[in-house]
């Protein structure tokens, strides 16, 4: 992967997500993790010494998928969407269910992400693309 767009953008989602008050939601709510994230996101993070800003990430960049499609919670299930890495680390999304339904829609073929977090703060910025 370049880097660079290929296509037309069709939408844009950003999205922040402050890490302590994430971390402190899945701490009082252990099972929402299960409802929020795929198996393979689970598993990346459980392998990590500190997991909160590599899931606050993720979940931004679900946030910022319905954002890029124009809708809003609840339009998509949250496993429609995950996040996985290629070989080099970088991010990349695959959407399923609901949310690939809603793409097909607007003429979504592909899409770019972007997570960068602190100690504190995750922020994610998605493109939703088409040729």
């Amino acid at each position: 992967m370049t880097g660079r767009v290929v296509g037309r953008v069709v939408g844009l989602g950003v999205d922040v997500v402050d890490i302590p008050r994430f971390r402190a939601l899945l701490e009082r709510r252990p099972a929402l993790a299960r409802r929020l994230f795929s198996p393979e996101e689970l598993e990346y993070a459980s392998s990590l010494a500190n997991p909160a800003p590599t899931l606050a990430g993720r979940f931004g960049a679900k946030e910022a998928v319905m954002k890029a499609l124009g809708v809003g919670l609840g339009a998509v299930n949250w496993t429609d969407i995950s996040v996985g890495r290629d070989p080099g680390g970088a991010p990349h999304l695959a959407v399923g269910g609901r949310a690939a339904e809603l793409a097909a829609r607007r003429g979504v073929t592909g899409w770019q992400v972007s997570i960068s977090h602190t100690d504190f703060v995750a922020s994610v910025t998605v493109l939703a693309l088409s040729p």
